[in-house]
């Protein structure tokens, strides 16, 4: 496929994004404002489309522009990084841990994790990587990440290393006023009419889709999805607009502060294994102590399954 815009491109749109003029962008890329202004018109005659309006002596983005700019910068943030990368790798300078999660609201663990990891190897370097289609086995197998906190296993994972770290439990969150509050445990058949509000992870439009962490069988009159943030899901539930289902251990500090409450999903409760996963084989010495201070870390601050609600009298 023909891509319409190359790197000088993207240069182009940040350095022109970021000083307002020709003139000034021109300075910035060392090249001349004849030149410049002659590269942007081609660009918008090659998408058909401008790409920023003059507003008195400056120019700026336009809709379309914007969008243009939000993928150059993109571009150019990852080119840098792996120009950074390879060259550190040349030098056998390549301190980098890259870790991913299969669930972002763990990442309130990670501070302690980088704490102790940094005592051990402090020159190295943790980043946190997102990766396509929340598929961190993958990732790894890839080689995009090192180390993955992951509990969704898929066909790849016999060719990764997996610890065990622990067992959490998944628990339906609702309004203390709702009538599953003092229920026990709820089944397949309460979902009928419920409307289930979740993290747009469980997007059913997404190809592949993750699976809707409710009972088998289960078909909620209705399901809304929003971003990965858990206090946005926590004020829906305690507002009435519906319930969500969340990690006993994520749900727990709002219990009081929000006047919600932890309901059992199922007969048993429904819990969840989380392993700390890497490429088999040994690893670079950082990438090992990283993954044995998550291993440690997560091992001994087991988040513990709420007590069940009690029985309506």
């Amino acid at each position: 496929m023909d891509l319409d815009v190359d790197l000088r491109d993207l240069e182009l749109l940040d350095a022109l994004a970021d000083s307002g003029t020709l003139t000034a962008a021109a300075e910035r890329l060392y090249v001349s404002q004849p030149a410049l202004s002659q590269r942007l018109t081609k660009l918008e005659e090659r998408l058909g489309v401008r790409l920023f309006e003059r507003q008195g002596r400056r120019l700026v983005p336009n809709p379309a522009g914007r969008r243009m700019l939000v993928a150059s910068r993109q571009v150019l943030t990852e080119l840098r990084a792996a120009t950074r990368d390879v060259r550190e790798i040349r030098d056998g300078r390549d301190r980098r841990v890259r870790f991913t999660s299969q669930c972002s609201t763990t990442f309130q663990w990670l501070p302690p994790v980088i704490r102790g990891f940094r005592e051990q190897q402090p020159e190295a370097e943790v980043r946190i990587e997102s990766v396509p289609g929340d598929e961190p086995i993958s990732a790894l197998v890839e080689d995009l990440v090192d180390v993955a906190l992951v509990t969704k296993l898929d066909r790849q994972m016999d060719r990764v290393q997996l610890t065990r770290l622990f067992e959490d439990e998944m628990v339906a969150v609702v309004a203390d006023r709702h009538p599953w509050a003092h229920r026990r445990h709820v089944t397949a058949r309460d979902f009928d009419d419920a409307h289930l509000i979740l993290y747009d992870i469980y997007d059913q439009n997404r190809i592949p889709a993750t699976p809707l962490p409710i009972p088998h069988g289960a078909r909620p009159a209705r399901v809304t999805t929003m971003p990965v943030i858990t206090d946005l899901l926590i004020e829906m539930v305690a507002g009435g607009e519906g319930v969500t289902i969340l990690p006993s251990w994520v749900a727990a500090p709002y219990v009081t502060s929000h006047h919600i409450s932890l309901v059992q999903v199922g007969a048993r409760p429904q819990t969840r294994v989380w392993y700390c996963a890497t490429r088999p084989g040994t690893q670079p010495p950082h990438v090992a102590a990283f993954a044995r201070e998550l291993t440690r870390q997560l091992r001994q601050d087991t988040p513990d399954r709420p007590e069940p609600a009690p029985t309506q009298a």
